[in-house]
């Protein structure tokens, strides 16, 4: 079929070889092609005649992943995964589907180790080619362990008996073991002494949790070979990547209402990609990928991509075989530590899993179905950071105040409040002494608008902050609060616990006497919703002065109103206000009770 693969001739018959790196996306996509080319009448693969009942069934199970089990004479327990892209399985798969037999052919041994063996980059794979990456790789020696040559002399004592049935045989094998197995072909071989039977084997279903941490690939990877396998055998892994990149930032932006600026997104593929090649990789792994989010944007953005990378879609809550949690410890692979700082709270992860586990669901979308909205309150921590914000900013307008109505002077018969170093400084030239002249502020700030969003409406009128409500103050330390935000019930991170973002709100001072801003038809001639926050603060203040917070200055219907009531709108920029304190001010938590007060911080703190 123009597959130049190695080929063995025995006789009449023909076994090609098709050899592997074991849970790699690229070598389960050229093993599937290269059976649907070859079509042959048997395939054999490297795994031992004990496991195969159970590695059948779980072999039938997928895309619902297995894990077959059995334990050695010295107490320690074997686990082997059943994984899309592990290629084995990938054979075993294709070749059922092609009505081919299928055969077990390796040896069972006990206290096989393996050694940890040094290949080029699987990603080559998919630029130069299944066969080309093969006959390259193969002229190199690789590490064995002592038991390997038993095993590779089973494996073709089993192969030359199968050869006597088939005229065309595949094998699926390792790759460090081709040469050899080839090799032991030309030599006459005795039947393999090794165990036949095994009475203990057993076959778990993995659970979800565990499928975000022991997988050879991750989910993400996992779930799209799956989805696509039957289309196409040809996988970019970078471009895999990328849709995984883009459907995180999506979901980063969505839940925390932040842009990521596409210059953050440059960065972050040069790092990743030097990353990558300072590893001898041509692709990056997800981890690299995961320091890279986390240098370039943030650690929040990093959690997002763990999240969406680690997830398998194909799960289920009743599977037919029993569940089963495993680690990376239970699998003796190796590990790499990765240390989030998500706000201001760290979370530690053993490799890419948390080792701080949070409250999950029992199945996904449980706490949103449970959501009503009907009996609401606020998160009073977060309250506090509000109430808190808006003091310091009542504050700072009435300094910025104070500063513009100061009068500074030249020296000439008194020096009045003082001498104003900044100005005498800066006419130093003129040999001149300036002094100034405070003038004490009548009045205070009773009301506070902050506008994150306009929210104006796009063409088809949907908007990003639909929800308008407005809070009474529960105590005389708190205000009153009228505000839009994103709905309610939206994003779920705990039961009875929504995660909103204002777009903007008004604060006013004391509480207890606001009537709802939002149907309160003395407020309609407003044009947008800042105005109408704006408007209101006005009429609801106490006091002479009105500080706005906002991208842009109040508008002059709004400065007309203020005026008709002997009022003034002080404008504070929102640029001056640093953006991590106005993202923490922004994020706010929905409590569906006052019961939910209890645990809500297990759930929101460190989010």
């Amino acid at each position: 079929m123009g597959l130049k693969l190695p080929t063995k001739r025995l006789g009449s018959s023909r076994i090609t070889f098709l050899p592997i790196l074991h849970g790699r996306l690229e070598f389960a996509a050229a093993v599937r092609e290269a059976l649907l080319k070859l079509k042959p009448e048997a395939v054999a693969v490297e795994y031992p005649p004990t496991l195969e009942e159970k590695i059948l069934r779980g072999i039938r199970r997928l895309p619902l992943l297995s894990v077959v089990s059995y334990r050695e004479k010295d107490g320690t327990t074997v686990y082997l995964l059943l994984e899309p892209v592990e290629p084995l399985v990938e054979a075993l798969r294709t070749a059922r589907e092609l009505g081919a037999a299928v055969h077990f052919v390796d040896l069972d041994v006990e206290g096989y180790q393996g050694r940890e063996e040094s290949f080029p980059d699987s990603y080559a794979v998919f630029r130069l080619g299944y066969e080309a990456y093969v006959n390259e790789a193969l002229k190199f020696d690789y590490p064995k362990d002592p038991l390997d040559e038993h095993r590779e002399r089973a494996i073709a004592y089993h192969l030359k008996q199968l050869a006597r049935r088939y005229k065309h045989l595949a094998f699926a094998g390792g790759l460090a073991h081709i040469k050899n197995i080839m090799r032991f072909l030309d030599e006459e071989l005795a039947e393999p002494l090794g165990r036949r039977r095994r009475d203990d084997v057993q076959i778990y279903h993995l659970e979800a949790l565990s499928s975000r941490e022991v997988l050879s690939e991750i989910g993400y990877l996992q779930g799209f070979y799956e989805r696509h396998r039957l289309e196409t055998t040809r996988f970019d892994r970078l471009e895999i990547f990328d849709r995984l990149l883009q459907e995180a930032l999506s979901q980063y932006q969505e839940k925390r209402r932040e842009e990521v600026a596409p210059r953050y997104l440059k960065i972050l593929t040069q790092f990743v990609r030097n990353y990558a090649l300072l590893e001898g990789r041509l692709a990056p792994d997800f981890y690299q990928l995961l320091v890279a989010a986390r240098g370039a944007v943030n650690d929040d953005f990093a959690w997002e991509l763990w999240e969406r990378g680690t997830f398998y879609p194909y799960q289920t809550e009743t599977p037919d075989l029993v569940p089963i949690r495993l680690s990376l410890e239970d699998l003796l692979k190796p590990h790499r530590k990765l240390k989030f700082f998500r706000k201001a709270k760290p979370l530690r992860r053993k490799r890419l899993l948390p080792i701080k586990k949070k409250p999950v669901e029992k199945r996904p979308g449980e706490w949103k179905e449970a959501w009503k909205g009907i009996n609401i309150c606020s998160f009073p921590p977060e309250d506090l950071v509000v109430e808190g914000f808006g003091r310091r900013v009542m504050k700072k307008a009435l300094r910025i105040l104070a500063e513009d109505l100061k009068r500074v002077e030249p020296f000439s018969t008194s020096l009045k409040d003082g001498i104003d170093l900044k100005e005498t400084i800066r006419h130093w030239y003129e040999g001149r002494i300036y002094v100034r002249e405070e003038r004490p502020v009548s009045g205070k700030v009773g009301s506070v608008v902050v506008i994150f969003d306009e929210d104006e409406p796009d063409a088809t009128g949907k908007e990003r902050y639909p929800w308008k409500l407005t809070w009474h103050g529960e105590h005389d330390q708190e205000s009153d609060m009228a505000f839009y935000a994103t709905p309610v019930g939206e994003v779920i991170i705990g039961p009875g616990i929504s995660r909103c973002h204002y777009g903007g709100f008004m604060l006013t001072y004391p509480p207890m006497r606001v009537y709802d801003v939002w149907e309160d038809p003395l407020f309609d001639f407003a044009r947008n919703k800042p105005e109408r926050l704006l408007i209101a603060a006005i009429d609801y203040s106490l006091e002479k002065y009105i500080v706005y917070i906002a991208k842009r200055p109040p508008s002059s219907l709004a400065k007309r109103f203020a005026a008709h009531q002997g009022k003034k709108v002080l404008y504070l920029p929102l640029g001056q206000f640093s953006p991590t304190l106005l993202k923490k001010i922004q994020t706010f938590h929905v409590l569906e009770g006052h019961h939910v007060r209890l645990y809500a911080h297990k759930y929101i703190e460190g989010e």
